[in-house]
């Protein structure tokens, strides 16, 4: 199975099962477009990602995101999760992994009794909660990467139009959706992770030597 095959299969698979462990209430399943010049891409039909690279307040970016349906997933606290890979022949050549949470979360906060007796919700009421989104990119063309200063794969937070932690290689589906319901959905993870599919397929390594003598952040080589 080619590895744009097994990037598909990973968001189909991982879609539906988190659809059913109750994280995720509403969902758009992938979609998989044919281009020119051996171009594959995997995204939501009809998407545009590229509201989340304007110059607006993170709350109108995020209300256009939800009313067009640009995600993978709404979770249960109204957080959007969007995963877009494209290939060309089967080489991986840009993602964009996304987690937006809702910019209001006083629903829950405010009246936290309604939800302390569901383990799905624990990790979202408490008050301290700060919203930030997170966004994990990779693009491998020579006219976008730039050693240290804009790593070929990379993590933003807050949407600091500055902000690119150098990541060791390219994610995929499963690290990402494991590493966003590990951290940020804990209680409930503990509960639901043995009802998701472990998916062992990694991308290469393509930090360069510049870049490990930066903090950054590494992805597993092999599962």
């Amino acid at each position: 199975m080619s590895m744009i095959d097994r990037i598909y299969k990973q968001v189909s698979t991982l879609t539906a099962e988190i659809i059913a462990t109750g994280l995720c209430d509403h969902t758009n399943f992938p979609s998989r477009s044919r281009y020119r010049g051996g171009i594959e891409e995997i995204s939501v039909s009809k998407a545009d990602y590229t509201v989340s690279l304007k110059n607006i307040s993170y709350a109108e970016m995020f209300r256009v995101l939800d009313e067009t349906r640009t995600y993978n997933m709404k979770m249960i606290d109204g957080a959007l999760i969007t995963l877009s890979y494209k290939f060309k022949n089967n080489t991986l050549m840009e993602h964009r992994l996304s987690f937006f949470p809702s910019p209001d979360l006083e629903m829950f906060q405010n009246e936290p009794e309604q939800y302390l007796d569901d383990e799905l919700y624990s990790d979202i009421v408490d008050k301290r909660i700060v919203t930030v989104p997170i966004r994990f990119d990779f693009n491998i063309s020579e006219r976008v990467f730039e050693p240290v200063e804009h790593p070929i794969s990379h993590l933003t937070l807050g949407q600091y139009k500055n902000c690119r932690i150098p990541v060791s290689a390219a994610l995929t589906p499963f690290q990402f959706l494991s590493f966003i319901i590990r951290n940020f959905y804990h209680t409930a993870h503990l509960q639901t992770e043995k009802h998701l599919s472990i998916f062992k397929d990694c991308f290469d390594t393509t930090i360069f030597d510049e870049e490990r003598k930066l903090l950054h952040m590494n992805t597993p080589i092999e599962m």
